[in-house]
């Protein structure tokens, strides 16, 4: 009965978490797990040693704070590793924290497994030479991050994008116009401003008033992601036009298929939308001074995933100081009122996901052979 201890700091990270656990137990039902995780890891039988929205931290000045905290948490959960004995430990993500218990755990102990690369490849590329010895296997989410690490003599297996399992392309428009009374003729439009407190305080504002300079009426929807849920609730409640709140994943996938148009943050939930053929900006907003330091070491061209897989933009990116609601609210009306752009982006879509497939399966299927081979 092997036990494998899996570490999640996000919502995104936790339900790759569960789908990898769903797939470890098709293949090996004795395999026990523990760790820490959200809601999917706990659905699959993790009992999270600590709430996971602990390490929901983004950016350098909003860490700084509670750099005391995030250390006892690393100490508490390097200790819960040793006392437990895995065979495997998976470190989901959240490298600030993952990769830290993963050097704490060290060799000569438990296999260690990093899913989803870091993003090396972005910023920061000297990182690179801490991590020889830090890992038996990283289990990459993008085709060219494989060749990336290779040039630095660190082996990398490409498992293919988890969104492609998300189930993001199987919703029902017609259902969800009928569940909130919406006319066929009435414009959605998808509103995403992510899962942790410091996006959404940012990102909220600016997106209320850019659907107030649109111009066009609409129907505000957005989707709660559950560490964030009472503050966009809360944020929401004093909008001139009041959103359709959405806390159901299927009804999230319902409102995908309805939609018009979204605005979202940078992030697997693009994916999510271009599973669902939505057209959408991309905007995002952090720390001024953490944009500052990021404007020195940020290296890649964009902000989107599909934007960084095609190496092209077939979606606006209007990240920072460039996100000003007059700006998106043009971006966005364009969106609504232009069939060639819509269709620009629409063929983007297809082929950036086409370079996402796993090998072979489903990538949770890929991701858990990976980890159940090292088991021997």
């Amino acid at each position: 009965m092997p036990l494998i201890y899996l570490i999640a700091g996000e919502q995104s990270g936790d339900i790759l978490g569960g789908r990898l656990m769903q797939a470890i137990r098709a293949r090996c039902p004795d395999a026990r797990f523990a760790g820490i995780g959200g809601a999917a890891m706990a659905a699959q039988g993790v009992d999270s040693l600590f709430a996971m929205h602990e390490l929901s931290l983004l950016g350098l000045f909003e860490v700084a704070p509670k750099l005391l905290r995030i250390r006892a948490l690393l100490k508490q959960t390097v200790e819960d590793i040793r006392t437990r004995r895995p065979e495997i430990v998976v470190t989901i993500d959240s490298p600030a924290f993952t990769l830290r218990v993963l050097r704490a755990v060290g060799p000569g102990g438990p296999r260690r497994v990093h899913y989803v690369a870091p993003q090396v490849w972005a910023w920061r590329e000297g990182r690179v030479r801490h991590y020889p010895g830090l890992w038996d296997e990283l289990l990459c989410l993008l085709p060219f991050e494989v060749p990336f690490f290779a040039r630095h003599n660190l082996p990398a297996r490409f498992v293919g994008h988890p969104v492609l399992e998300s189930g993001a392309d199987k919703g029902n428009g017609e259902r969800f116009r009928r569940r909130h009374a919406i006319g066929p003729q009435a414009k959605i439009v998808t509103i995403m401003p992510g899962s942790r407190p410091s996006e959404v305080s940012r990102l909220l504002p600016v997106l209320e008033a850019t659907l107030a300079q649109i111009g066009l009426p609409v129907v505000p929807v957005v989707p709660l992601a559950g560490p964030v849920e009472n503050l966009v609730r809360e944020a929401t409640t004093r909008w001139p036009i009041p959103p359709i709140l959405v806390s159901d994943p299927q009804e999230k996938f319902d409102a995908f298929a309805a939609s018009a148009a979204a605005l979202t943050k940078s992030g697997t939930s693009t994916l999510e939308l271009a599973m669902a053929n939505v057209p959408m900006l991309v905007t995002y907003r952090v720390n001024p001074l953490s944009a500052w330091v990021g404007k020195f070491v940020i290296k890649v061209k964009y902000a989107s995933i599909l934007n960084l897989v095609l190496d092209r933009e077939i979606v606006p990116e209007l990240i920072q100081q460039h996100g000003r609601p007059e700006r998106l609210a043009v971006e966005l009306r364009r969106l609504l009122e232009d069939p060639a752009a819509v269709a620009d982006q629409r063929a983007g879509f297809a082929e950036a996901l086409a370079m996402l497939r796993a090998p072979a399966g489903l990538p949770s299927d890929c991701a858990a052979e990976a980890v159940l081979s090292l088991l021997g």
